[in-house]
Protein backbone atom coordinates (compact mmCIF):
# COMPACT_ATOMS: atom_id res chain seq x y z
CA UNK A 1 0.00 0.00 0.00
CA UNK A 2 1.74 3.29 -0.49
CA UNK A 3 1.64 6.19 1.48
CA UNK A 4 -1.23 7.96 1.19
CA UNK A 5 -0.07 11.13 4.04
CA UNK A 6 -1.42 14.22 2.54
CA UNK A 7 1.46 16.72 1.27
CA UNK A 8 3.92 17.93 3.40
CA UNK A 9 2.44 21.18 3.71
CA UNK A 10 -0.71 20.48 4.52
CA UNK A 11 0.61 18.10 7.42
CA UNK A 12 2.29 20.87 8.31
CA UNK A 13 -0.17 23.42 8.50
CA UNK A 14 -2.57 21.25 10.27
CA UNK A 15 -0.43 20.26 13.16
CA UNK A 16 0.25 24.48 13.53
CA UNK A 17 -3.22 24.44 13.85
CA UNK A 18 -4.05 22.33 16.21
CA UNK A 19 -3.48 23.32 19.89
CA UNK A 20 -1.29 21.10 21.92
CA UNK A 21 -0.03 22.93 24.57
CA UNK A 22 1.27 21.84 27.93
CA UNK A 23 1.76 23.45 31.29
CA UNK A 24 2.50 22.58 35.21
CA UNK A 25 -0.16 25.71 35.52
CA UNK A 26 -3.94 23.91 34.90
CA UNK A 27 -5.27 26.84 33.39
CA UNK A 28 -2.79 26.51 30.25
CA UNK A 29 -2.41 22.94 30.32
CA UNK A 30 -4.65 20.98 27.17
CA UNK A 31 -4.89 17.80 25.83
CA UNK A 32 -2.91 16.50 23.00
CA UNK A 33 -5.32 13.79 21.59
CA UNK A 34 -6.58 15.75 18.82
CA UNK A 35 -3.06 16.22 17.65
CA UNK A 36 -2.48 12.09 18.66
CA UNK A 37 -5.75 11.65 16.38
CA UNK A 38 -4.36 13.12 13.28
CA UNK A 39 -1.00 11.64 13.54
CA UNK A 40 -2.92 8.35 13.51
CA UNK A 41 -5.12 9.00 10.87
CA UNK A 42 -2.11 10.04 8.40
CA UNK A 43 0.26 7.21 9.58
CA UNK A 44 -2.55 4.71 9.20
CA UNK A 45 -2.72 6.30 5.84
CA UNK A 46 0.78 5.61 4.99
CA UNK A 47 0.09 2.01 6.07
CA UNK A 48 2.14 2.07 9.62
CA UNK A 49 0.50 0.22 12.11
CA UNK A 50 -0.71 2.66 14.70
CA UNK A 51 -1.13 2.21 18.83
CA UNK A 52 -2.31 5.24 20.38
CA UNK A 53 -1.21 4.97 24.24
CA UNK A 54 -2.98 6.78 26.59
CA UNK A 55 -1.12 7.96 29.62
CA UNK A 56 -2.02 6.69 33.21
CA UNK A 57 -3.14 9.20 35.26
CA UNK A 58 -3.42 11.79 32.79
CA UNK A 59 -6.47 12.00 31.35
CA UNK A 60 -6.48 13.38 27.54
CA UNK A 61 -3.02 13.26 27.15
CA UNK A 62 -1.57 10.00 25.21
CA UNK A 63 1.61 8.75 23.35
CA UNK A 64 1.55 6.98 19.70
CA UNK A 65 3.52 4.34 18.22
CA UNK A 66 3.20 3.31 14.54
CA UNK A 67 5.32 0.68 13.06
CA UNK A 68 6.34 0.22 9.39
CA UNK A 69 7.70 -3.36 9.07
CA UNK A 70 8.45 -6.00 11.36
CA UNK A 71 10.76 -7.48 13.55
CA UNK A 72 12.71 -6.11 16.07
CA UNK A 73 15.47 -3.62 16.14
CA UNK A 74 15.05 -0.75 13.45
CA UNK A 75 14.93 2.48 13.90
CA UNK A 76 12.61 4.97 16.06
CA UNK A 77 11.71 8.59 15.27
CA UNK A 78 10.36 10.43 18.05
CA UNK A 79 9.28 13.31 18.96
CA UNK A 80 7.45 15.23 21.33
CA UNK A 81 3.45 16.85 20.68
CA UNK A 82 3.51 19.26 22.72
CA UNK A 83 4.58 22.93 22.78
CA UNK A 84 5.07 25.92 25.66
CA UNK A 85 2.08 28.20 26.31
CA UNK A 86 2.31 31.41 24.05
CA UNK A 87 1.42 35.04 23.81
CA UNK A 88 -0.55 35.69 20.45
CA UNK A 89 -0.46 39.46 20.85
CA UNK A 90 3.56 39.56 20.91
CA UNK A 91 3.36 37.48 17.61
CA UNK A 92 3.43 39.22 14.07
CA UNK A 93 1.57 36.26 12.60
CA UNK A 94 -1.00 34.04 13.69
CA UNK A 95 0.92 31.34 15.81
CA UNK A 96 -1.57 28.67 15.03
CA UNK A 97 -1.68 29.14 11.44
CA UNK A 98 0.89 28.02 9.27
CA UNK A 99 2.46 31.28 7.49
CA UNK A 100 5.27 31.46 4.61
CA UNK A 101 7.43 34.84 4.58
CA UNK A 102 10.98 35.18 3.42
CA UNK A 103 11.95 31.65 3.40
CA UNK A 104 10.64 30.80 6.96
CA UNK A 105 7.38 28.96 7.86
CA UNK A 106 6.29 30.63 11.12
CA UNK A 107 4.10 29.01 13.75
CA UNK A 108 3.53 27.87 17.35
CA UNK A 109 6.13 24.66 17.60
CA UNK A 110 7.23 24.96 13.94
CA UNK A 111 10.77 24.55 15.26
CA UNK A 112 10.21 22.88 18.91
CA UNK A 113 9.29 20.56 17.49
CA UNK A 114 5.60 19.43 15.35
CA UNK A 115 7.60 20.06 12.09
CA UNK A 116 9.77 17.07 13.09
CA UNK A 117 6.57 14.95 12.81
CA UNK A 118 5.55 15.84 9.12
CA UNK A 119 9.19 15.43 7.72
CA UNK A 120 9.54 12.06 9.23
CA UNK A 121 6.16 10.85 7.42
CA UNK A 122 7.50 12.69 4.18
CA UNK A 123 10.93 10.81 4.50
CA UNK A 124 8.50 7.76 5.20
CA UNK A 125 7.30 8.00 1.65
CA UNK A 126 10.23 6.75 -0.24
CA UNK A 127 10.00 3.12 1.67
CA UNK A 128 7.00 0.51 1.67
CA UNK A 129 6.74 -2.32 4.25
CA UNK A 130 8.03 -4.97 2.15
CA UNK A 131 11.68 -2.76 1.17
CA UNK A 132 12.65 -3.40 4.96
CA UNK A 133 14.12 -5.68 6.96
CA UNK A 134 13.99 -4.06 10.59
CA UNK A 135 10.67 -1.90 11.59
CA UNK A 136 10.37 2.06 10.83
CA UNK A 137 8.68 3.28 14.40
CA UNK A 138 7.37 7.11 14.44
CA UNK A 139 6.73 7.63 18.31
CA UNK A 140 4.97 11.03 19.22
CA UNK A 141 5.08 11.40 22.99
CA UNK A 142 3.11 13.99 25.31
CA UNK A 143 4.02 16.25 28.00
CA UNK A 144 7.85 17.01 27.46
CA UNK A 145 7.28 20.61 27.73
CA UNK A 146 6.43 20.23 31.32
CA UNK A 147 6.87 17.07 32.80
CA UNK A 148 7.87 14.28 29.92
CA UNK A 149 4.73 12.70 31.65
CA UNK A 150 4.66 10.52 28.21
CA UNK A 151 8.46 9.87 27.82
CA UNK A 152 7.84 8.54 31.74
CA UNK A 153 5.14 6.29 31.03
CA UNK A 154 6.82 4.62 28.36
CA UNK A 155 9.96 3.74 30.84
CA UNK A 156 7.53 2.66 33.63
CA UNK A 157 5.71 0.58 30.57
CA UNK A 158 8.90 -1.54 29.35
CA UNK A 159 8.00 -1.20 26.14
CA UNK A 160 10.93 -2.15 24.09
CA UNK A 161 11.14 -0.02 20.72
CA UNK A 162 13.41 -0.38 18.57
CA UNK A 163 18.04 -0.66 18.60
CA UNK A 164 18.79 3.17 17.27
CA UNK A 165 16.33 6.48 17.93
CA UNK A 166 16.51 10.11 16.62
CA UNK A 167 14.57 13.04 18.82
CA UNK A 168 13.93 15.61 16.41
CA UNK A 169 14.40 18.32 18.86
CA UNK A 170 15.40 22.10 16.93
CA UNK A 171 19.51 21.27 17.01
CA UNK A 172 19.74 22.98 13.77
CA UNK A 173 21.16 19.60 11.98
CA UNK A 174 24.01 18.86 14.56
CA UNK A 175 23.81 15.85 16.26
CA UNK A 176 23.56 16.10 20.06
CA UNK A 177 24.66 12.68 22.31
CA UNK A 178 24.71 14.08 25.74
CA UNK A 179 22.25 16.32 27.71
CA UNK A 180 22.51 17.80 31.28
CA UNK A 181 19.70 16.95 33.51
CA UNK A 182 16.94 19.44 34.91
CA UNK A 183 16.07 19.75 38.57
CA UNK A 184 13.89 22.55 39.95
CA UNK A 185 14.05 22.68 43.45
CA UNK A 186 11.86 24.92 46.44
CA UNK A 187 13.39 25.85 49.78
CA UNK A 188 10.75 27.34 52.27
CA UNK A 189 12.13 28.77 55.38
CA UNK A 190 8.92 29.20 58.38
CA UNK A 191 9.38 31.91 61.01
CA UNK A 192 7.61 34.45 62.84
CA UNK A 193 5.61 37.22 62.02
CA UNK A 194 5.73 40.19 64.30
CA UNK A 195 5.82 44.15 64.48
CA UNK A 196 9.07 45.60 62.66
CA UNK A 197 9.65 48.38 64.93
CA UNK A 198 11.43 45.29 67.26
CA UNK A 199 13.54 42.48 66.04
CA UNK A 200 12.74 40.81 69.11
CA UNK A 201 8.96 40.42 68.33
CA UNK A 202 9.90 37.69 65.41
CA UNK A 203 11.83 35.43 63.43
CA UNK A 204 12.60 37.31 59.91
CA UNK A 205 12.37 34.25 57.09
CA UNK A 206 14.00 36.77 54.79
CA UNK A 207 17.28 37.12 56.45
CA UNK A 208 17.67 33.14 57.21
CA UNK A 209 16.96 32.92 53.08
CA UNK A 210 19.60 35.64 52.71
CA UNK A 211 21.96 33.22 54.77
CA UNK A 212 20.64 30.15 52.97
CA UNK A 213 21.47 31.90 49.69
CA UNK A 214 25.09 32.66 50.72
CA UNK A 215 25.35 29.00 51.72
CA UNK A 216 24.15 27.69 47.98
CA UNK A 217 26.48 30.23 46.43
CA UNK A 218 29.35 29.11 48.28
CA UNK A 219 27.87 25.41 46.60
CA UNK A 220 27.73 26.22 43.31
CA UNK A 221 31.23 27.29 43.36
CA UNK A 222 32.12 23.94 44.99
CA UNK A 223 30.45 22.33 42.13
CA UNK A 224 32.37 24.32 39.69
CA UNK A 225 35.91 23.71 41.17
CA UNK A 226 35.12 19.60 42.20
CA UNK A 227 32.77 18.35 38.76
CA UNK A 228 33.66 18.50 35.11
CA UNK A 229 32.35 16.65 31.99
CA UNK A 230 34.36 17.53 28.64
CA UNK A 231 31.74 17.29 26.59
CA UNK A 232 29.78 20.23 27.48
CA UNK A 233 30.26 23.44 26.71
CA UNK A 234 29.59 24.79 30.02
CA UNK A 235 31.71 21.77 31.50
CA UNK A 236 29.86 21.80 35.14
CA UNK A 237 27.00 21.44 36.86
CA UNK A 238 24.99 24.97 37.01
CA UNK A 239 23.50 26.32 39.81
CA UNK A 240 20.21 29.08 39.00
CA UNK A 241 18.80 31.14 41.64
CA UNK A 242 15.91 31.86 39.68
CA UNK A 243 12.73 33.04 41.96
CA UNK A 244 12.05 34.15 45.60
CA UNK A 245 9.47 35.38 47.51
CA UNK A 246 8.60 36.49 50.99
CA UNK A 247 6.59 38.46 53.06
CA UNK A 248 3.96 40.73 52.59
CA UNK A 249 4.34 44.76 54.03
CA UNK A 250 7.81 46.66 54.90
CA UNK A 251 6.27 46.66 58.54
CA UNK A 252 6.13 43.11 59.24
CA UNK A 253 8.55 41.03 59.62
CA UNK A 254 8.79 38.24 57.24
CA UNK A 255 7.50 35.09 58.43
CA UNK A 256 7.62 32.63 55.28
CA UNK A 257 10.00 32.56 52.19
CA UNK A 258 10.06 30.48 49.40
CA UNK A 259 13.36 30.10 46.89
CA UNK A 260 13.20 28.73 43.83
CA UNK A 261 16.19 27.39 42.16
CA UNK A 262 17.36 25.31 39.11
CA UNK A 263 19.90 22.70 39.09
CA UNK A 264 21.73 21.58 35.66
CA UNK A 265 23.10 17.89 36.54
CA UNK A 266 26.38 16.50 34.87
CA UNK A 267 26.18 12.76 33.62
CA UNK A 268 26.36 10.72 36.38
CA UNK A 269 25.11 12.89 39.10
CA UNK A 270 21.41 11.44 40.77
CA UNK A 271 18.84 14.08 41.53
CA UNK A 272 18.29 12.24 45.51
CA UNK A 273 22.12 13.06 45.97
CA UNK A 274 21.69 16.57 45.17
CA UNK A 275 18.74 17.14 47.13
CA UNK A 276 20.21 15.61 49.89
CA UNK A 277 23.28 18.07 49.70
CA UNK A 278 21.03 20.74 49.46
CA UNK A 279 19.15 19.96 52.72
CA UNK A 280 22.15 19.37 54.55
CA UNK A 281 23.31 22.78 53.78
CA UNK A 282 19.89 24.80 54.13
CA UNK A 283 19.45 22.58 57.50
CA UNK A 284 22.28 24.24 60.06
CA UNK A 285 21.73 27.71 58.83
CA UNK A 286 18.34 27.90 59.32
CA UNK A 287 18.39 25.95 63.01
CA UNK A 288 21.15 28.52 63.78
CA UNK A 289 18.11 31.11 63.10
CA UNK A 290 15.64 29.15 64.58
CA UNK A 291 13.84 28.61 61.49
CA UNK A 292 11.47 25.69 60.14
CA UNK A 293 12.37 24.67 56.72
CA UNK A 294 11.54 22.20 53.61
CA UNK A 295 12.94 21.24 50.52
CA UNK A 296 10.96 19.91 47.81
CA UNK A 297 11.40 19.20 44.03
CA UNK A 298 8.72 21.68 41.85
CA UNK A 299 8.73 18.34 39.51
CA UNK A 300 10.14 15.36 39.05
CA UNK A 301 14.05 15.50 37.76
CA UNK A 302 14.89 15.13 33.83
CA UNK A 303 18.10 12.63 34.34
CA UNK A 304 21.60 13.65 32.34
CA UNK A 305 21.24 11.69 29.43
CA UNK A 306 24.83 10.33 27.55
CA UNK A 307 24.86 8.09 24.32
CA UNK A 308 28.35 6.67 24.00
CA UNK A 309 30.43 8.43 21.11
CA UNK A 310 30.30 4.95 19.05
CA UNK A 311 27.14 4.07 19.26
CA UNK A 312 26.03 3.64 15.62
CA UNK A 313 23.22 6.10 15.17
CA UNK A 314 26.02 8.53 16.81
CA UNK A 315 28.61 8.14 13.77
CA UNK A 316 25.78 7.68 11.31
CA UNK A 317 24.40 11.07 12.52
CA UNK A 318 27.66 12.69 12.76
CA UNK A 319 28.74 11.23 8.92
CA UNK A 320 25.33 12.30 7.35
CA UNK A 321 25.54 15.82 8.87
CA UNK A 322 29.06 16.23 8.35
CA UNK A 323 29.19 17.91 12.19
CA UNK A 324 30.97 16.27 15.17
CA UNK A 325 27.97 15.17 17.93
CA UNK A 326 27.70 17.67 20.34
CA UNK A 327 26.12 18.58 24.00
CA UNK A 328 23.11 20.75 24.97
CA UNK A 329 22.59 21.98 29.20
CA UNK A 330 18.52 21.55 28.40
CA UNK A 331 16.61 18.47 29.18
CA UNK A 332 15.30 15.66 26.19
CA UNK A 333 13.53 12.14 26.02
CA UNK A 334 17.00 10.52 25.25
CA UNK A 335 17.98 9.39 28.73
CA UNK A 336 14.72 7.92 28.84
CA UNK A 337 14.50 6.41 25.00
CA UNK A 338 18.18 5.38 26.44
CA UNK A 339 16.60 3.38 29.36
CA UNK A 340 14.59 1.49 27.12
CA UNK A 341 17.48 0.15 25.25
CA UNK A 342 18.11 2.51 22.88
CA UNK A 343 21.24 4.34 21.57
CA UNK A 344 19.40 7.67 21.09
CA UNK A 345 21.20 10.94 19.22
CA UNK A 346 18.94 13.83 19.32
CA UNK A 347 18.72 15.65 15.60
CA UNK A 348 16.64 17.75 14.09
CA UNK A 349 16.35 20.98 11.61
CA UNK A 350 15.01 23.85 13.96
CA UNK A 351 16.95 26.38 16.39
CA UNK A 352 17.09 26.58 20.01
CA UNK A 353 17.40 29.85 19.79
CA UNK A 354 13.42 29.92 17.84
CA UNK A 355 12.34 27.38 20.64
CA UNK A 356 9.28 28.93 23.19
CA UNK A 357 9.58 32.35 21.25
CA UNK A 358 7.11 34.89 19.73
CA UNK A 359 7.18 34.13 15.63
CA UNK A 360 8.85 30.90 16.05
CA UNK A 361 9.77 29.75 12.50
CA UNK A 362 11.43 26.94 10.56
CA UNK A 363 13.73 27.95 7.91
CA UNK A 364 12.62 26.27 4.53
CA UNK A 365 15.57 25.39 3.16
CA UNK A 366 16.62 23.04 6.31
CA UNK A 367 13.70 20.87 5.19
CA UNK A 368 15.11 18.88 1.80
CA UNK A 369 18.76 18.66 3.91
CA UNK A 370 16.62 17.17 6.47
CA UNK A 371 14.18 14.53 4.65
CA UNK A 372 17.77 13.75 2.92
CA UNK A 373 19.21 12.69 6.36
CA UNK A 374 15.96 10.91 7.37
CA UNK A 375 15.70 8.61 4.19
CA UNK A 376 19.64 8.00 4.58
CA UNK A 377 19.08 6.55 8.03
CA UNK A 378 16.03 4.65 7.16
CA UNK A 379 18.01 3.30 4.17
CA UNK A 380 21.11 2.50 7.02
CA UNK A 381 18.92 0.90 10.06
CA UNK A 382 15.99 -0.68 8.21
CA UNK A 383 16.70 -2.19 5.16
CA UNK A 384 20.44 -2.61 5.26
CA UNK A 385 19.66 -4.34 8.47
CA UNK A 386 22.46 -3.07 9.80
CA UNK A 387 21.35 -4.24 13.37
CA UNK A 388 23.09 -7.92 12.03
CA UNK A 389 26.49 -6.41 11.03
Amino acid sequence: MPNQAPPLTTMLAELIATLSVSSVTPAFDHSNLALIDRLAEWLTSAAFQVEVLPLPGHPGKANLIATLGRGSGGLVLSGHTDTVPFDAHLWTHDPLRLTEVDGRYYGLGMADMKSFFALAIEAARAFTAADLTRPLIILATADEESAMHGARALVAAARPLGRHALIGEPTGLRPVRLNKGVMGESIRLIGRSGHASDPALGVSALDGMHAVMGELLRWRQELKEQSSHPGFRIPYPTLNLGHIHGGDNPNRICGECELHLDLRLLPGQQASEMRAEIARRVAPVAERSGLRWTVRPLFESIPAGETSAEAAIVRAAEQLSGHPAESVSFGTEAPFLNQLGMETVVLGPGDIAQAHQPDEYLAIERITPTLDLLRALIERFCVQDSDRR
